[in-house]
């Protein structure tokens, strides 16, 4: 009696399999290009725990601050939600973002002059950019890291991204330092613009790659704008996020590179080495234009070892620039961006 044997797989089906599918794929021109914000049906399955762990720790660290202040004892239950007993905010006339005092910002981590050239407290650049200076600020920054973080995140990959949003984050507080007053101030956003600035690269540099790039570039000046009307308010340091936007530009096309248009087609188990012509087409689009990522690596590194040398010798760009306070902070008649006299003294709002 014949046995029935199940046909083998011969390497000429395999070829044959392969070439069907990106014959398949060159056909339809939807796989030309793709849309910036893609669909989730769409986009490359990854998962974002990198962006999860970033925001969690933000929000420990500022319960871990609320509790610190400790609004209902040390200013003598003179406090805004009083429910919240030992996490209940400052008054609204000294800090209208629903958050802690100056004093305890500072305590914290904070940036101010006094604590970086009298104390030369260096480490406070490493602190400020984890620290927000009230609920409402931690609402809309971590809105705008969670939208633009996940999908950084799905699109290049953690590694890269956390390069990115660390470096730019310690960009941001060196630039901070440079234009830095008797104010506790907080520069957690220069990490966030950081991955705008990289979002931003990443759209310039594969322009003809995507579809839909004029509603790309509204979304991200949407973004952009918002955050930094935001700096304008008290503690919030506006010149850490412009030179957090700088790091994350020059560091996407460093870093970043093509993303991927499609699922590739599944790989045989059996197959001991990967095809040569995937790999090197990979290869390829990791590392395309490496003229302009040396270009840009140089011009980042040449920042970041200017503006270390200008934070040891103690630049105070301040001295030159009387304009520039008003980039970090715009008075009105209900706040003042003077410095402080004193080391509890906050703000002097009026109702």
């Amino acid at each position: 009696m014949e046995v029935p044997t199940e046909p083998k797989t011969t390497q000429i089906d395999e070829i044959s399999h392969n070439l069907s599918f990106s014959t398949s794929n060159a056909g339809d021109s939807s796989w030309d290009k793709i849309s910036f914000f893609r669909h989730r049906s769409r986009q490359i399955k990854r998962d974002t725990w990198l962006v999860s762990v970033f925001v969690l720790l933000q929000i420990v660290l500022f319960a871990v601050t609320m509790g610190v202040n400790d609004c209902s004892r040390n200013s003598h239950g003179h406090c805004a939600a009083k429910l919240l007993g030992r996490f209940s905010f400052q008054p609204l006339s000294e800090n209208p973002m629903l958050g802690p005092s100056a004093s305890t910002l500072e305590h914290m981590g904070g940036l101010s002059w006094n604590t970086l050239t009298e104390n030369h407290e260096i480490w406070r650049i490493l602190t400020s950019p984890w620290l927000h200076s009230g609920l409402f600020h931690l609402f809309i920054n971590l809105g705008s890291l969670i939208f633009v973080g996940i999908y950084m995140e799905q699109q290049f990959g953690p590694l890269r991204i956390a390069v990115i949003y660390l470096l730019s984050g310690i960009m941001g507080s060196l630039f901070a330092v440079l234009f830095v007053r008797n104010i506790s101030s907080i520069s957690s956003g220069a990490a966030f613009f950081g991955l705008i600035g990289a979002m931003l690269s990443a759209l310039a540099k594969n322009w003809n790659l995507y579809t839909g790039k004029i509603s790309a570039l509204v979304i991200i000046f949407t973004i952009f704008t918002v955050n930094i009307l935001i700096g304008f308010l008290p503690f919030i340091d506006n010149f850490a996020n412009i030179g957090g936007f700088i790091s994350g530009f020059l560091l996407g096309f460093v870093l970043l590179f093509k993303p991927q248009l499609r699922q590739m087609p599944p790989s045989h188990k059996g197959k001991l080495f990967e095809d040569d012509t995937n790999r090197s087409t990979r290869l390829k689009d990791q590392f395309d234009r490496p003229v302009l990522r040396i270009i840009c690596l140089v011009v980042f590194c040449g920042m970041l070892a200017g503006v270390l040398l200008a934070v040891c010798w103690g630049v105070n760009l301040n001295r030159h620039c009387h304009w520039c306070r008003y980039v970090d902070c715009v008075p009105t008649n209900r706040w003042s961006c003077s410095d402080m006299t004193t080391s509890c003294e906050v703000y002097s709002f009026k109702p």
